[in-house]
């Protein structure tokens, strides 16, 4: 009975929530601020977070200003994912359809909440220009102006910015773990070192001879 259950429950997570594809993209998000689960139905973490995140869908399922939904990534919601960058589940984002940034905060219902009344609203992007400030206002007319091969050409460049930055960090933690296990391996052996060379009969010694003074009293 357990098996049959963890089968069911395998084959139930995400189904009562609203799935995002390339199909229904922009017209469950046109005009709106986003909040989507990137997720896999076999992912421990994800069947834990959909119940909160079910809810948390229901609540926006009327809004005319934010959206909150899913993508299975294992489905048709793939194409997606990979325009996105995701990497692990669940990932959560949150924007600008067109421009996601990933959410860092808090996993629990009332964390989630909080930051979806606060933020699933109107903000500055190319489809809502007059709530940006002059700066954005000048950099959205800019990249407008640019031709479709300019614009695709330097997005390519800042995206490999950011590659080679999580490439480092990646090759830099590497480094931090080998010297970390150098470290442990140099503590441990002079630790052992140390006790083989007397230490642990200096200590016994020492326990022996205290123990017969009390005798002796």
């Amino acid at each position: 009975m357990k098996s049959i259950a963890v089968v069911a429950a395998f084959f139930t997570v995400g189904a009562n929530a609203i799935e995002v594809t390339p199909d229904n993209f922009d017209s469950l998000t046109k005009g709106k601020t986003v909040f989507l689960k990137f997720y896999a139905p076999w992912c421990g973490h994800c069947k834990k977070l959909a119940p909160d995140w079910e809810k948390l869908e229901k609540e926006f399922e009327s809004s005319d200003i934010g959206f909150v939904g899913s993508v299975d990534c294992t489905a048709g919601g793939k194409p997606i994912c990979e325009s996105n960058g995701v990497q692990g589940y669940p990932t959560l984002k949150w924007g600008d359809p067109s421009a996601l940034e990933d959410y860092q905060g808090g996993r629990s219902l009332k964390d989630l909440t909080n930051f979806s009344k606060e933020n699933l609203k109107p903000i500055c992007s190319v489809s809502n220009i007059d709530l940006c400030d002059d700066d954005k206002k000048a950099q959205i007319t800019k990249y407008q102006a640019m031709a479709k091969d300019d614009l695709k050409t330097a997005i390519e460049e800042k995206e490999k910015e950011i590659e080679d930055a999580e490439k480092y960090f990646k090759t830099e933690v590497e480094k931090l773990q080998k010297s970390y296990e150098g470290l442990m391996e140099t503590k441990e052996s002079t630790i052992a070192e140390v006790k083989n060379s007397g230490l642990s009969l200096m200590k016994s010694v020492k326990k022996a001879g205290a123990s017969e003074g009390s005798d002796e009293l």
